[in-house]
């Protein structure tokens, strides 16, 4: 397990990151989500090992991650910005990540570039952004490190690239001792993907929770009650988020289980009433309220 404690980073007296707390679980993928300049990329080199924290403490299994090379041993990070050697190949990285990573699959990563169409032996600067985007995700995964730090990852992939992707996090998970760290400014991105959700605003983390549990404490439901008082009855007894009125439709976001919001529901003789999934957007916006912030303004 990784674990930050009131961690604070700046830079030439501008705080990027302050006293951030938080616990990256092992087997499962944290998802970061913050708008641009929230502090995402230099929480991961932070985590990474490769800036050293002005203030608190990141720990792998209680080790130091920056004083202690066993420890930055086991972490991959992936920069946002795909960077190469002049004249470099997906071959000859290859063999790079092999020197720097002793555990790296060099026959599972010449695997992998054939099943997503890239040639081995040209060069990356003549790649366009999405496929040096893929040669660097791929080296990533086949340095075959505990944790592997992408850095907007889904950035400059096209959706069924990013899907196969996608599926190569799950599968990695399964075969595996594998913990991924997804940072993105789209919420959208980290939806169907992350078990954990950290929420990053200015230098500060607002909350890392677990989405099952921010889910049993959410409810979406749509319902038609023809009896107008009974349905302004049941807006007042639920803990409404958010609601809305199309025709007779009355879409509904409160607290509460799904049990409990369907109950109150029925009470009210519906025609009919039926709960819906939630977008990770919805949760949040539960979650945001209370720290006081509103969720639109923070991610774009």
């Amino acid at each position: 397990m990784i674990e930050l404690k009131h961690v604070s980073k700046s830079f030439q007296d501008t705080p990027a990151l302050a006293q951030v707390t938080a616990q990256i679980q092992d087997g499962l993928i944290f998802g970061l989500v913050g708008s641009n300049g929230a502090g995402k990329s230099t929480l991961l080199r932070l985590v990474s090992g490769i800036l050293k924290p002005e203030e608190g403490e990141i720990t792998l299994d209680t080790i130091p991650v920056f004083e202690h090379s066993e420890a930055k041993r086991q972490i991959c990070f992936l920069s946002d910005t795909v960077t190469y050697f002049p004249n470099a190949t997906p071959e000859s990285m290859g063999s790079f990540y092999q020197l720097a990573y002793p555990a790296f699959d060099m026959e599972n990563y010449k695997s992998l570039l054939q099943k997503f169409n890239i040639q081995p032996e040209k060069k990356l600067q003549n790649f366009s952004k999405g496929q040096k985007k893929q040669v660097s995700l791929l080296l990533g995964f086949c340095a075959n490190t505990r944790y592997l730090l992408c850095d907007e990852t889904f950035d400059g992939l096209d959706p069924v690239v990013r899907q196969a992707i996608k599926s190569l996090f799950a599968a990695e998970l399964l075969k595996r001792e594998f913990t991924p760290v997804i940072a993105s400014h789209s919420l959208r991105e980290l939806e169907d993907i992350c078990d954990t959700i950290g929420l990053l605003h200015q230098g500060s983390l607002l909350f890392a929770k677990d989405l099952d549990s921010m889910k049993c404490s959410l409810c979406k439901m749509q319902c038609v009650i023809p009896d107008h008082a009974k349905e302004e009855q049941l807006l007042s007894e639920l803990s409404v988020l958010q609601y809305e009125k199309s025709g007779s439709l009355l879409t509904v976001t409160a607290r509460g289980s799904r049990a409990e919001v369907l109950k109150l529901a029925q009470e009210k003789e519906p025609i009919f009433a039926e709960v819906l999934p939630l977008s990770l957007e919805e949760i949040f916006i539960s979650e945001t309220e209370v720290a006081g912030y509103d969720i639109k303004n923070l991610i774009q």
